[in-house]
C-alpha cells in the first residue's frame, strides 16, 4: 500500500468489522505505521459500554462529600442573606406606605399562627414545666434544697425552655405549613399567574406571614412562659408540700425582669428567622409534589437549627454583659 486518505481508511475498516463479525480471521501485515495509526481511528467505540474508573478511597468520598455539604450550606446562607436584605427592603416599604400591608390576610395569619397554636403550645409548655420541676426536685431534696426548685423552674423557663420550646413548636408547626402553602401555589403557578397580573410575591404571599409572626410569636412565647410555670406549682404544691402562696413568694424572690425580658427578646428574632426561612423554601419549590416535601423538610430543620445557634449566641451575649 503507497497512499491511504482518511476516506479509505473508513471504507477498509468498514471491511474488515464486516469479516470480522462474519466469522473471518482478519490480519494486516506490512501495513506502513502512519497508515496504520490512520486505521486505528476509524474503529467505532461502542458508547454503551461504561468506562471503568477507579473507585476513589474512602478518604476522598468522605471529603468529597464534606466539601459538596460546605459548598451547599454556602450557597445556602448566600440565599438567605439576599431574601433576608430584600424582605428588610419590603418592610421599609411598607412603613413609608410604598407597598399596601393586606390586613385581612395578615389578621387570617395571626389566627393561624397564634391563636390556633395556643393550645399546643400551652400543653406542651406546661408538660416540660412539669417535668423540669419534678428531676429538678428529686436532686435538690438530697441536699435539703428542695425549696429551689421554684428558683430552677423559674430561671430556666422564663430564660431558655419558654422561648425555646416555643418558637421549635411554631417552627414545625407554622414553618412548615408557610413553606407548603407557598410551595403548592408555586406548583399551581399561581405565583406565575400573581406576576404576570403585576403582584409581587414578597407583598402579597411573605409580608402578611412574617408580620404575622413577628406580633403571634412573642404572645406565644408569654402564654408558654405562664403554662410552664404552671406546671412548676402544680409539682410544687403536690410533691413539695408548698403552697401556691410559697410558690409566688420564692419565684419573686428568684427571678427579675430581665429574666423575663431576655426570653421576650429573642421571640422577635426567632420569629423573624422562622418566617424568613419558610417563606424563602416555599419560594424555591419547583414544580413537583416531591419539591414540595422535600423543601418544607428542609424549612423545618434550618429553622430549628437557626434558632439554636441563635439561642446560644444570645445566651453567650446576655452573660458577657452581665443580664
Amino acid at each position: 500500500m503507497t497512499a491511504l486518505d482518511s476516506a479509505g481508511a473508513w471504507v477498509l475498516g468498514r471491511t474488515l468489522r464486516a469479516l470480522g463479525e462474519q466469522g473471518a480471521e482478519v490480519k494486516v501485515d506490512g501495513m506502513r505505521d502512519d497508515f496504520r495509526a490512520l486505521l486505528d481511528k476509524t474503529k467505532i467505540i461502542d458508547l454503551d459500554v461504561a468506562l471503568a474508573e477507579a473507585p476513589p478511597t474512602a478518604i476522598i468520598a468522605i471529603l468529597h462529600r464534606a466539601g459538596e455539604s460546605v459548598v451547599s450550606s454556602l450557597s445556602v446562607g448566600r440565599e438567605l442573606l439576599g431574601f433576608f436584605g430584600l424582605s428588610i427592603v419590603t418592610l421599609g416599604q411598607v412603613l413609608v406606605g410604598r407597598v399596601r400591608l393586606r390586613w385581612i390576610s395578615l389578621l387570617r395569619q395571626i389566627e393561624a399562627v397564634g391563636f390556633d397554636a395556643l393550645p399546643i403550645v400551652g400543653l406542651l409548655c406546661f408538660l416540660v414545666g412539669i417535668v423540669l420541676a419534678y428531676m429538678g426536685a428529686l436532686q435538690l431534696q438530697r441536699f435539703g434544697a428542695a425549696i429551689l426548685t421554684v428558683n430552677l423552674v423559674g430561671v430556666s423557663v422564663l430564660r431558655e425552655i419558654g422561648v425555646l420550646l416555643t418558637a421549635i413548636i411554631v417552627a414545625g408547626r407554622s414553618g412548615s405549613a408557610f413553606t407548603a402553602q407557598i410551595g403548592t401555589m408555586k406548583v399551581n403557578q399561581e405565583v406565575d399567574a400573581m406576576e404576570t397580573l403585576g403582584l409581587s410575591p414578597i407583598d402579597v404571599l411573605v409580608v402578611p406571614r412574617l408580620v404575622a409572626l413577628l406580633i403571634a410569636l412573642p404572645l406565644l412565647v408569654f402564654f408558654g412562659d405562664m403554662m410552664g410555670l404552671v406546671g412548676g406549682a402544680v409539682i410544687s404544691v403536690l410533691y413539695l408540700d408548698l403552697s401556691f402562696g410559697q410558690f409566688m413568694v420564692q419565684l419573686k424572690d428568684a427571678v427579675d425582669f430581665w429574666d423575663f425580658g431576655t426570653g421576650m427578646l429573642k421571640a422577635p428574632v426567632f420569629a423573624y428567622v422562622i418566617a424568613l426561612v419558610s417563606c424563602h423554601q416555599g419560594l424555591q419549590v419547583s414544580g413537583s409534589a416531591e419539591s414540595v416535601g422535600t423543601r418544607t423538610t428542609a424549612s423545618v430543620v434550618q429553622s430549628i437549627f437557626l434558632v439554636i445557634v441563635l439561642d446560644a449566641i444570645f445566651a453567650i451575649f446576655f452573660a458577657e454583659i452581665g443580664i
